[in-house]
Formats: C-alpha cells, structure tokens, sequence
C-alpha cells in the first residue's frame, strides 16, 4: 500500500509554498499550521483537542512574534482564545515544538508536558549560548569539520532559543494514558529524532499523532554528535519505528507537510532508506579506511551536492552520517579509533562490503 494524502488542503498549500488553512480534522479536533520563519520545513502543524475547560494543545511552534500570532490567530477560528489553552502536550524538545509552550503557559496558566528523557535534555543544557556554540563547534572539529566551518555552523543554529527555555512541570512515560476531552491517548515513546520524543496514538480517532517520528515526504533526521557515547540513535529510531506499527491507526496527524493514510508503507521506506544508507556508509568507510566522518560525508549521497550545503546544513549532515556509523560499530563493522579527529576503519572479522 502507499501513503495517501489525506490532508490535501494542506499538501495543496504545501505544493504552492503558502501556510496552510486551520482545518476542523474530526469533531472536537483541530489542525492549526504555524509558521517556522527562515526554515525550510516551513510550518508547525499544531494539533488542538477541545475538551470541557478550554484546548489542549499537541506542540506549541516556534518562539518568534509571527508565530505567535499566527498560533492565537488560528485558535480562534476554533472559537477560542489563548488564554483558554489548559496544556500542552509536546512531543519533543527542539524548537520547532516547544518554542512557545512558555508562553502559552503564562498567557493561560497551561500545563505543560513532555517526556522525562526529553526533559532531562533541557534540565542538562548550557546556561549561555557562548558555551553552547563552543561545544557545539568543538563536536564539529572532533569529527573532522574543519574550524571555521565548525563556527559558522554553531553560529546558524540559533542556540540562544534553547538557552533559560522553561521547563515542562508534567512528565511522560511510555504507555502512560491521558483524558483529554473525553479522547484517550496513549503515550508512544519513540526515541531516535530526540532521546524522549513521542508519539500520541489515540485509538478511538483512529489517528497517531506523530510529531517528527514519521512524516508522508521527509525522512526525520537522526543524528549523533558525541560518538563517544553510549547512545545509539540509529538503533533506537528504528526500534521505534515498530512501537507504531498499530492496526487501528487509520489517519497519521504529522507535525510537518500535510495529514496522510498509509503507516505501514511509510514504515517500511523509511527502514529501508536506513538499511540503504548503512550499506552505502559501509562501503565508504572499506574504501576510505582512517576517513573522518566529515570526510565521509563528502563521498555519500545526498539531495544535492555535498559542496553546496550551508555550514548548518552540513553540521546535520555530519550528525546523521554519524547516528549511522554508531549503529554500524555497535553492529561490530567498523570502528572509530578515539583520535582527534575521530577516524573510522571497517572492523577485524566485519562486513568487506
């Protein structure tokens, strides 16, 4: 089966480059685009429950005055107002999705909840942006990127919108089920995009709200930095890819492009674009023993040519060409010696490629 739009309004508005309309998606239920300014994701798709106090909110957008607006402006096509927001339910931590979440909470007084891993991430980042784009470029240079590259790519990333950024004062647990205007909805912990992000399943709409996790076009990014530690993104990502292979989900409500039917298609691209790119990496590394990660980069495939990314392009791109080396090596084919910078040889008894 393929993906089918469901949400053609939205593809149409897609297609033409323009925010979409707020949409009623079901009885009760609300699609409320918010714009991203200077991104080329565009928008937020900001999911709106009407329950008997007021709205819960699933994400919040990006924090600018225009996105502000263009949120308070759509919840009033709802026939509400703001300050009637009673929480906001957030899949993951990045700006994009929890941007405004602070200051819909001191509008209205909203709650405000988020997984306990992703909110772990926000407890434990730096204070100041200086420090961020420090460790930032310093990642960077770990893994090859040359110094000035390193800096401008720190300098694009807009790290000052995660630094003093309001804590969530509700913490999620996978599986754990919430009420919200009479609707159950169940908590699907789908690590990989971010360490906590999550999934809202809920069964009587027939829906998954899927944040990041799953878009109809785009495949989420997955990425390291630290390739010292312990994390496997990769890994996780895929994992969790399984947890929403779900027989009663009819409709996927994605945070970005447009609503679609069709999961377990999408699904099964998105585990074989990965598949695809692991054998790719593998047999760059076998044909470019002692490379660094940045090096690889240069040799992989992308959407365009490598030499025409921005530094913030290419700091992603480094970060998911990464997340795949970490699952290769977790796998046992190659390894990263902990020189500075980091080089990668295929493993004694691994894949030959």
């Amino acid at each position: 089966m393929t993906v089918e739009i469901t949400g053609r309004q939205q593809w149409q508005s897609w297609q033409s480059n323009l925010l979409p309309m707020v949409e009623q998606v079901q009885d009760g239920l609300w699609s409320i685009p918010v714009p991203i300014p200077d991104n080329p994701l565009r928008y937020t798709l900001v999911y709106a429950h009407e329950t008997a106090n007021g709205l819960v909110l699933v994400d919040a957008g990006w924090d600018s005055e225009e996105t502000w607006k263009a949120l308070v402006a759509g919840i009033a096509v709802t026939g509400y107002r703001s300050a009637d927001v009673e929480g906001v339910l957030v899949t993951h931590y990045h700006a994009d999705h929890y941007g405004l979440a602070e200051r819909i909470r001191g509008v209205s007084g909203a709650w405000v909840a988020m997984h306990v891993r992703d909110a772990e991430v926000l407890a434990n980042l730096p204070t100041d942006r200086g420090t961020w784009e420090r460790r930032v470029a310093e990642q960077l240079t770990t893994h090859g990127c040359p110094e000035g590259q390193a800096r401008a790519a720190a300098g694009e990333m807009q790290l000052g919108r995660f630094v003093g950024r309001g804590v969530p004062d509700r913490l999620l647990q996978n599986g754990q089920t919430l009420e919200v205007g009479g609707v159950e909805l169940r908590v699907v912990w789908t690590p990989g995009h971010s360490p906590g992000h999550s999934c809202f399943h809920a069964p009587d709409r027939r829906v998954l709200f899927s944040g990041d996790h799953v878009l109809p076009r785009i495949t989420p990014q997955v990425a390291a930095m630290d390739s010292d530690a312990a994390e496997d993104p990769l890994t996780d990502y895929l994992g969790s890819l399984e947890r929403v292979r779900l027989a009663d989900i009819e409709e996927v409500l994605p945070a970005h492009e447009y609503r679609f039917r069709g999961l377990a298609s999408r699904l099964q691209f998105l585990a074989s674009h990965h598949t695809e790119r692991l054998i790719e990496l593998g047999a760059a590394v076998s044909a470019h023993p002692g490379s660094t990660a940045w090096e690889l980069c240069s040799v992989l495939t992308w959407s365009r040519l490598w030499e025409t990314f921005s530094p913030l392009s290419q700091r992603f791109a480094l970060g998911e060409t990464l997340a795949h080396l970490i699952m290769l090596r977790a796998r046992g084919e190659v390894i990263g010696l902990p020189s500075r910078p980091v080089r990668w040889y295929t493993a004694a008894g691994g894949c030959t490629w």
